[in-house]
């Protein structure tokens, strides 16, 4: 009669395992550009998983001008992360949501300059990588993509 009890057990608490499981699973949202001229892009600008927010990365360019920046890797960062804000305030988030952060610089011998505008901005120090790559989008000297939780 135990052996019978345990597997009445161990089916019960299976199906409770996955029924609770499936009401906890996550549905996957990709959301376009609020930009008018980035509607048609072969990427989503957000997509959330739960609560967890998946950012495109950001380069320094002025959303209206659609042009980059003038004044080098501060002006381009302090930019790319001006454009992160906007693009997390269109899902109620803020910079202190992001929890990982990965830099692409194009000039590593950049990393200084570009991390006295980084720490101005992130002051709860999400987790990061950062790496020099040639051939940024634009010309940019970085590209910043995040990741956020709600």
């Amino acid at each position: 009669m135990k052996p019978m009890r345990c597997a009445i057990w161990t089916v019960l608490l299976t199906c409770f395992v996955a029924t609770t499981y499936a009401q906890e699973s996550t549905e996957v949202i990709f959301y376009k550009s609020h930009e008018p001229k980035k509607q048609n892009a072969p990427f989503s600008d957000v997509v959330q998983a739960g609560n967890m927010y998946f950012l495109a990365g950001q380069i320094g360019m002025d959303q209206k001008t659609r042009t980059l920046v003038e004044g080098g890797i501060q002006a381009e960062t302090e930019q790319a992360i001006k454009n992160i804000e906007d693009v997390l305030d269109q899902h109620s988030l803020t910079l202190d949501n992001v929890v990982k952060c990965t830099v692409i610089l194009s000039d590593i011998s950049d990393f200084a300059a570009f991390n006295e505008v980084y720490t101005q901005f992130f002051t709860k120090k999400p987790a990061r990588t950062t790496f020099a790559a040639s051939g940024l989008a634009a010309n940019a000297h970085i590209e910043i993509d995040v990741i956020a939780v709600k």
